[in-house]
């Protein structure tokens, strides 16, 4: 493959984005008027009018998460190196359900995810995949938990048992688990939302109290979810408590880290996940801060025999991917993973979380310098801000129309905050400082009209 051409088509499309709006000017019945008016599919046109013009509809109608200054949700710049591995996958188009299909494919995925479970410390013999996200990995996480506790579940299902599973997560945890409850057949009444204290974190003596509750009701517990990393907040849950807990009650200890987890390659952030090693599963998508593209999410187990959904063939030094993946026709999600890694090194991938960190905190430090007060405590690059008067849904209406950066509004004890994250390892200390100036020129200049509003 060409190197070249792609790099020189990635640095145009990251310069174009990076010179242009955060932000698009959104115009639903646009998009719908220019797909309706050239394509109704009735004739064959060129290939290059129709990749300029799609390239034109992403420049013009997308907010740009690859953007510096996109302070938003867990949608990363993308590495090159993951651009030239979808290229190279969309080419060769590698079926993994089975090995014997792509050989190379699975080891190269087998070899990577390897890596990583070294990483969190779990046996060797453990056994991982590839998964389309965190929402996928999770809802691998339940339905093993619920074969390893209930071997009839397999067979007979949640009809066939003869008691009602529970299960526990904080109030910062993902909301895919009540999509989980739902498709697995536990329904949301098994879910059980632990109280955090001021930290945001879950109380294990909360936990505690809550299983005992529930044991005492007739309810049967067998799983827990600590959250590594939430998603409005970026709390990271007491791991070894947690994992004490579950040692303690025979339950199941899953760690949701589909962000934060990637800080296990940092020297520097490592300790944050301390308690990680202890778990029985985990969930990682390579896709937000490893910086890969879309999708590339990671689901690790540490007891291989129960992450089979299907029999493998005895003997075998293999696995074929379909029988311990929710997935059976599989693309190879892992090749750019590989390749990021392969290119960037254990430690050049380490200094791109160590340098989004640090401008976390420089922007963490320019609010509070610049008046806001910060909600939020974490040492992931995630901030949480608010001001005294601050109209958060109008403030955020006001920034987006501006395009001063791209943040959007959270939740945190009940109250709006606007929320940042860098997620762009291009973000800079300039970037920082101007986004910080002018957000707070903005909400002065917000407060001062409202004030001249209510006046009037």
């Amino acid at each position: 493959m060409l190197i070249d051409p792609i790099r020189e088509e990635f640095a145009a499309v990251q310069a174009a984005v990076d010179a242009g709006p955060v932000y698009p000017d959104l115009d639903v019945e646009a998009i719908r008027e220019h797909l309706a008016s050239r394509y109704d599919f009735s004739r064959p046109l060129p290939l290059e009018e129709i990749a300029a013009d799609t390239e034109q509809m992403l420049r013009r109608w997308q907010v740009h998460v690859t953007h510096p200054r996109y302070f938003g949700l867990f949608n990363p710049s993308v590495t090159l190196a993951s651009v030239v591995a979808d290229a190279l996958v969309a080419a060769y188009n590698p079926q993994l359900a089975a090995w014997r299909t792509s050989p190379a494919a699975n080891e190269v995925e087998r070899h990577t995810l390897a890596w990583l479970t070294a990483k969190f410390g779990l046996p060797s013999s453990s056994l991982a995949t590839f998964t389309t996200g965190g929402a996928e990995a999770n809802l691998s996480a339940v339905v093993l938990a619920l074969t390893h506790f209930f071997p009839e579940y397999g067979e007979e299902g949640l009809a066939g048992l003869s008691v009602r599973p529970v299960l526990y997560l904080s109030g910062e945890a993902h909301h895919s688990f009540s999509k989980i409850v739902h498709m697995t057949g536990l329904g949301r009444n098994a879910l059980r939302v632990v109280d955090t204290g001021d930290d945001l974190k879950m109380d294990p003596a909360r936990l505690a109290s809550c299983i005992a509750q529930d044991r005492r009701a007739g309810w049967t517990p067998f799983m827990v979810v600590g959250t590594a990393g939430s998603t409005a907040a970026g709390a990271i849950d007491p791991l070894p408590q947690l994992a004490q807990i579950c040692r303690d009650e025979h339950l199941w200890f899953h760690v949701d880290a589909a962000w934060a987890g990637a800080a296990i390659v940092s020297p520097a952030l490592r300790p944050c996940l301390a308690g990680i090693e202890l778990a029985d599963s985990i969930t990682c998508d390579a896709h937000k801060w490893f910086s890969v593209a879309m999708a590339c999410g990671m689901f690790f187990c540490r007891h291989a025999a129960t992450a089979a959904y299907m029999p493998a063939h005895a003997g075998e030094s293999t696995r074929d991917p379909y029988t311990s993946s929710v997935q059976w026709s599989r693309r190879f999600i892992g090749l750019k993973l590989f390749m990021s890694l392969a290119e960037r090194g254990e430690t050049g991938q380490a200094e791109m979380l160590d340098h989004q960190t640090r401008m976390g905190n420089l922007l963490r430090e320019c609010l509070i310098s610049s008046g806001w007060k910060i909600v939020n405590q974490t040492p992931l690059p995630v901030i949480c801000f608010t001001r005294e008067g601050l109209d958060v849904p109008a403030f955020l209406a006001d920034l987006r129309a501006s395009q001063i950066a791209w943040m959007s509004e959270a939740k945190v004890r009940g109250k709006s905050v606007v929320r940042a994250c860098v997620t762009s390892y291009k973000t800079t200390e300039a970037d920082v400082r101007e986004v910080i100036r002018e957000v707070t020129e903005l909400a002065v200049r917000n407060a001062s009209r409202l004030t001249t509003t209510v006046v009037s």
